[in-house]
């Protein structure tokens, strides 16, 4: 579904643009609109959220993404492009989902959020389950198309054209800053 508003109560949640998953897939544009998007947001006194992850799933090893053993030094370290700010909210994931167990949903409930637009990758994995998460716990979900990014071509076409859709609404870095200005 196409973009229809910017809720007076959207927050910006960016998942996982951090140093270890840039590098390992990188996409210039997705982490240069993320960053206009965080611009934007702070400009009209919106929240932004920067997620990154720290640990996996436990359980079955042969099954956990991002392989086995410790993250090197700075793998967790947002990138520098999102000129993280005193008013950013900062959360920390051990899993897909920015919501379990991280304290999100309480932290944008105190903020008074009604809406989220994520940005960030992977399309499939982080960005989708956080969406699929944030639609259950009932607020508006907004995809910044051009402002995710999956290393699987497929899969993110398949999350952009046949989930997001069903969950939430699609847009343009550009339609959202529009629409966040009026």
């Amino acid at each position: 579904m196409a973009l229809t508003t910017i809720d007076p109560g959207a927050a910006l949640v960016v998942i996982d643009l951090q140093k270890g998953i840039v590098s390992a897939h990188p996409d210039a544009a997705v982490v240069e609109r993320a960053a206009q998007l965080a611009k934007e947001f702070r400009r009209y006194g919106l929240p932004v959220v920067l997620v990154n992850v720290t640990g996996r799933a436990p359980g079955r090893t042969e099954a956990r993404w991002g392989g086995g053993g410790a993250f090197p030094a700075g793998w967790a370290d947002l990138v520098d492009e999102l000129d993280v700010q005193p008013t950013d909210n900062l959360i920390t994931k051990r899993r897909r989902s920015a919501f379990h167990d991280t304290g999100l949903d309480t932290l944008l409930r105190d903020l008074n959020v009604t809406q989220v637009v994520l940005a960030g990758i992977s399309t499939s994995s982080g960005v989708e389950s956080t969406a699929r998460s944030a639609s259950d716990h009932g607020y508006h979900v907004v995809v910044a198309t051009d402002a995710v990014s999956d290393p699987d071509i497929d899969s993110h076409r398949h999350s952009i054209e046949r989930v997001f859709p069903k969950i939430g609404e699609t847009a343009t870095t550009n339609e959202i800053i529009e629409k966040a200005a009026r």
